[in-house]
């Protein structure tokens, strides 16, 4: 590869040199910019970087960003003292030398998530993690200051997780054009109505639709949402291709991004959305695109595909952390989503069980109550239910539609999230059902601490009536004390209720009170019941 730079630009950055050490706190982001002028295409160049800190040593891809400028991004996963030397055939980029301190993480930094024992979340810094997400697909390449009103939106919602697009979505023929794309663009002609036809340089990227993308998942770690990033989706219709891309073009695009955005804590890797309607793509490319994302993320970020409804992926290879999944008969019904956690043994998250909406489809028009049902009937279990909100005005008007564009929540459903945050906040530990295949309302959460969802039934009482089995805790005894909480989680009330109970000796497979005790219920459906030992 030949290349060219100035005498100038070898004294500021030379090969003998280095840079001066600097700060930057753990699970932030280190860059380091490297002026070089390159002949043929500057997107071709390998560069890579090695960091050796504190028991670690990471190597990490650079790439091109345009303007004569190679980068190369870093996050530090311990902190101490890390050294870094670059590696690269253009000998400009090649033996750069440097130090950096990576010191104690700022406020709000807990670092990237991961997956926590078998089934659960949990931040790098050991706090726990429970996604409560949305949906917005195409809320970054809006126009206009709507994106930031999106991040407003989620900050006030309290959501902690947001599924969104890379490439633009093609909503209909009548959608304006977006005012950037990923690749540049080798020319442009009208098809027979007058509608753009588009040929891409698959081989060059257009840096600032990366940096926009870049900077929205910024915004988003500034409020602490996780950035679950889909990386294909079928929503183009052949408007401009993105949909049916050939294999070493994905790959190519693939290695691009994770190179730019692995440093990035908040991310989390969604190889598609219903990759199996982009038919354009055989379904080996697939494991292609996932080694690919997997083998160049030296962070082990978080990693899934979705799938059409009710089409379970083979989310049990090793690449995949845990299964996004878009069926909502799981979430219907009590204790069916506990039936894929244990055949999965791993972190299970609905993605898709419809949407709250005003739509004139089976899909979007949830109520708010609906929703919120199927998002408890997936949390008593120990899995995990994603939200999403699309109301219009008329078929062809996404103004409103949150799920399409972001924007303001709409619905009712979103208003209850910080509630729920709360509830599961204070669990000692996640939920996991006490004894799955006999009673599939009851939840524990450790020792003596019990969760029961009453969902869409009205009674009038609760007769005091847990499990012995407690899941993988301790079974449970006789004489133990409990208090009994009240939890609407509609209405979000708490109301203790004010007897104290006693547990009997098991009866079977059951304990009641001693006292035969009861608690009296609201005439109100969506409650939880909260039952924790009184020390």
């Amino acid at each position: 590869m030949k290349y060219c730079c100035s005498f100038l630009l070898l004294l500021l950055f030379g090969i003998s040199g280095g840079f001066a050490q600097n700060k930057v706190e753990c699970w932030g982001r280190y860059e380091i910019s490297l002026p070089a002028k390159v002949k043929g295409n500057p997107f071709d160049i390998e560069l890579t970087a090695t960091f050796s800190g504190p028991d670690t040593t990471l190597t990490v891809r650079g790439f091109y960003d345009g303007n004569d400028t190679f980068k190369i991004r870093f996050m530090p996963v311990n902190q101490g003292v890390w050294s870094y030397v670059t590696q690269s055939e253009i000998p400009v980029l090649n033996e750069v030398k440097g130090r950096i301190e990576c010191i104690a993480p700022g406020k709000g930094n807990h670092g990237p998530v991961k997956v926590d024992g078998t089934y659960n979340f949990k931040y790098a810094d050991g706090t726990r993690y429970y996604p409560v997400g949305t949906t917005s697909y195409d809320w970054m390449h809006v126009a206009g200051n709507q994106p930031d009103q999106t991040v407003k939106s989620l900050e006030l919602s309290k959501f902690n997780k947001i599924r969104m697009l890379f490439f633009v979505q093609n909503f209909d023929p009548d959608y304006p054009e977006p005012s950037m794309f990923p690749f540049e663009i080798k020319k442009i002609t009208k098809d027979e109505k007058g509608k753009p036809v588009y040929e891409w340089d698959f081989t060059r990227f257009n840096p600032a639709y990366f940096a926009h993308v870049e900077a929205c998942v910024d915004k988003l770690a500034g409020i602490g949402v996780e950035a679950d990033l889909i990386l294909f989706h079928p929503y183009d219709g052949g408007r401009w291709g993105f949909d049916r891309m050939p294999l070493e073009a994905g790959v190519r695009y693939l290695k691009y991004l994770t190179a730019r955005m692995s440093s990035f804590r908040n991310i989390w890797w969604s190889l598609a959305n219903e990759y199996d309607f982009l038919r354009e793509l055989k379904p080996e490319y697939w494991d292609t695109f996932t080694h690919t994302v997997v083998g160049n993320d030296p962070y082990s970020h978080l990693c899934s595909i979705h799938t059409y409804t009710a089409k379970y992926y083979k989310y049990w290879e090793p690449e995949y952390t845990h299964a996004s999944i878009q069926d909502q008969a799981p979430v219907e019904g009590f204790g069916r989503a506990a039936t894929v956690k244990n055949i999965y043994k791993k972190p299970i998250i609905f993605d898709e069980v419809c949407y709250e909406g005003n739509m004139d489809n089976r899909w979007g028009s949830l109520s708010g109550q609906e929703y919120l049902y199927r998002l408890w009937q997936g949390l008593i279990v120990g899995t995990y239910v994603t939200h999403g909100e699309c109301y219009m005005d008329d078929p062809k008007d996404y103004s409103r539609d949150f799920l399409a564009v972001g924007g303001t929540f709409q619905g009712e459903s979103w208003k209850r999230i910080g509630f729920t945050r709360q509830i599961l906040d204070a669990l000692p530990n996640p939920l996991h059902l006490c004894d799955s295949s006999w009673d599939p309302y009851t939840s524990t959460a450790g020792e003596n601490y019990y969760m029961i969802y009453l969902g869409k039934e009205i009674k009038p009482e609760w007769a005091f009536d847990l499990p012995v089995k407690n899941a993988f805790y301790p079974r449970l005894k006789e004489g133990v004390r409990f208090k009994v909480e009240v939890i609407d989680t509609w209405n979000m009330t708490i109301a203790e209720w004010p007897v104290v109970f006693e547990t009997t000796a098991p009866v079977k497979d059951r304990v009641y009170d001693k006292n035969q005790g009861r608690v009296r219920l609201p005439a109100s459906p969506y409650l939880l019941l909260r039952i924790t030992e009184v020390e």
